[in-house]
């Protein structure tokens, strides 16, 4: 295998886990107001994510790093091309972080309830404008010979990238749900599987209608692949354990099936790294945009080595703060 081939693969590695990683944190994001109610609920929902959001979006951050190191022609025609969605991303990003520092720090309702909603709206912006990304990157942009973008804004806001988009909160909202019923316990606990229960029927039908026009844009004909196959099988798992006591299985579940909807995406694109709506000739590929061979035999060696200990430290992390996370009792009068 060609070092530009494994790089591709790391890179969708790295995507896979920045979802199934802080899918939950946003599905908790989204969801903390309506299944924490009062403030020391939405206050426990939020903790539960607590000793891992900041480190989960490292992952974006290698991501794209490694996007642009080991491809810099697909870096170079992606970024101007999402030029404005980026900006949009990053505000969400950036409000969704400063609202787990700074909604604490005062005691005053109206400065917690706008935090909070900073958090609600920037954990459904993320994975939408992600997904709408990925999703164009396999429909297709306009690009010319040179490599160029030369739609427009609109032009981003493809049918299937928009369903790609949806589908992708959508599995995060299940995510969150199965991670709160996992890390919570009496009422919170009981709310977060009552959701999962419901949002799991609507995602078991968003993700089939997402994984059939995926079959159509790739033009697979009308056998679904593989992914497809295990990705449903494991959001109706997912739905279906939530009912039980198997809080485990069904948080296992549900980060599954985002992890085989991400990489569907990869498995259908390659051997492109972007597709143009222009004309396929026009495609950028693993070949005609990676990096110099020298700089991706650095780039191999360096990851040998620190991915497997980044690996041991969030699994680290994981058995760490493994406990439940409980509201403190109420004090009697």
């Amino acid at each position: 295998m060609q070092l530009h081939t494994i790089w591709f693969v790391i890179i969708s590695v790295l995507w896979v886990g920045f979802f199934v990683l802080e899918g939950f944190d946003f599905g908790v994001g989204m969801l903390h107001r309506y299944i924490g109610r009062s403030e020391i609920g939405r206050r426990v929902c939020i903790n539960t994510i607590g000793p891992w959001w900041d480190g989960n979006e490292v992952w974006l951050i290698v991501a794209g790093a490694s996007m642009f190191a080991a491809f810099p022609g697909w870096y170079a025609t992606m970024f101007s091309a999402l030029y404005l969605a980026l900006v949009l991303l990053l505000v969400a990003l950036f409000g969704r972080g400063v609202s787990f520092e700074w909604g604490g720090k005062r005691d005053d309702a109206r400065w917690q309830t706008g935090w909070s909603w900073a958090l609600t709206i920037g954990s459904l912006l993320i994975p939408l404008l992600v997904g709408v990304a990925l999703g164009d990157l396999l429909h297709g942009l306009p690009i010319d010979s040179k490599h160029e973008f030369t739609g427009n804004f609109f032009s981003l806001l493809t049918g299937y990238g928009l369903m790609t988009g949806v589908t992708m909160v959508v599995l995060c909202l299940l995510h969150g749900t199965t991670f709160l019923a996992l890390k919570t316990t009496d009422e919170i606990r009981d709310r977060a599987r009552a959701a999962a229960r419901s949002i799991g029927w609507v995602a078991i039908v968003i993700n089939i209608a997402w994984c059939i026009w995926t079959l159509v844009v790739i033009g697979g004909g009308t056998v679904p692949q593989p992914t497809q196959i295990f990705g449903v099988i494991a959001v109706i798992f997912a739905q279906r354990l939530s009912t039980t006591e198997n809080d485990g299985w069904a948080f296992a579940a549900s980060g599954f099936a985002i992890a085989a909807a991400i990489g569907q995406i990869f498995i259908a694109l390659y051997p492109n790294v972007m597709v143009s709506s222009t004309n396929h000739a026009y495609n950028l590929t693993v070949n005609n945009s990676a990096a110099g061979h020298y700089g991706l035999v650095v780039m191999t060696v360096v990851a040998v080595l620190f991915f497997p200990i980044v690996l041991l430290y969030q699994g680290w992390s994981f058995h760490v703060f493994r406990r439940r996370v409980s509201a403190p009792p109420t004090s009697s009068g």
